[in-house]
């Protein structure tokens, strides 16, 4: 989780030391203090252009904020009183970059990718490609969390978006069994366009899902009574995705 650097370089000017005081008496001549150092400006913007404010990147998970007596909420609170306290009128906006349990990665690397940096977003597509490669040289099933795919031996499986979110919403939780009632509350909200089913239309989506899985439906296992659980196979290769979009902090 986190924010972190600049978009743009900054440059230091050299301190500039004032002339002697002629209005003073011969004496008590003196020499004013040096002025203190200019405080660093951007460079040079292109033409047509004008700077209206800064990116700040902060690479920070949760775990490491507490650990060194912080949290991320005072981290942020203390860097926005610190922009009120240099410029009384500027103005803060605070994004937290979330990603699943386990994801790894370098924190600051989720957070330029999860708040769409050019240069992460251009690495992330590189990435992908070389994913690509690898998932038309792999048979079985390859579930990428990151671009929303489902691919059966080499093949691209068409789901729709709800189809994939109950499939993601299980293997994130991997190994745990489901209750479908918790699938209803977690999956459909009061703006979803789509009516939130009962219990027995989860099994209809559910059952649709294994269809399009084929022969590897029993990935997503019934539990009598209770509801469903993801069960990996060795032929499973699941790729996490390294960072959702931001959520508003």
């Amino acid at each position: 989780m986190s924010l972190a650097h600049a978009t743009q370089n900054l440059a230091t000017r050299p301190a500039v030391i004032a002339a002697p005081d002629i209005t003073a008496p011969r004496t008590a001549a003196r020499v004013a203090p040096a002025q203190a150092p200019t405080a660093p400006r951007l460079r040079a913007v292109p033409e047509g252009t004008e700077a209206r404010g800064f990116v700040l990147y902060v690479g920070l998970d949760e775990a490491k904020a507490l650990a060194e007596g912080s949290s991320l909420g005072a981290v942020v609170q203390a860097l926005k009183d610190l922009a009120a306290q240099l410029a009384p009128s500027s103005e803060t906006y605070a994004a937290v970059a979330l990603a699943p349990e386990g994801a790894g990665g370098r924190d600051i690397d989720v957070v330029r990718l999860a708040l769409q940096e050019p240069a992460a977003l251009a690495r992330h597509r590189d990435a992908e490609e070389v994913d690509e490669e690898l998932d038309r040289a792999h048979a079985g099933v390859v579930i990428d969390l990151s671009r929303k795919r489902l691919a059966l031996d080499n093949a691209s499986v068409a789901l729709t978006f709800k189809e994939f979110e109950l499939l993601q919403y299980l293997v994130l939780r991997e190994g745990r069994t489901i209750e479908r009632t918790e699938l209803i509350s977690a999956l459909w909200s009061a703006d979803d366009e789509e009516a939130a089913p009962n219990e027995r239309t989860i099994d209809v989506h559910i059952r649709r899902l294994r269809a399009k899985l084929n022969r590897y439906e029993d990935i997503v296992r019934t539990v009598r009574g209770v509801g469903y659980r993801f069960d990996r196979h060795a032929d499973v290769t699941i790729r996490y995705a390294t960072a959702p979009s931001p959520d508003l902090f």
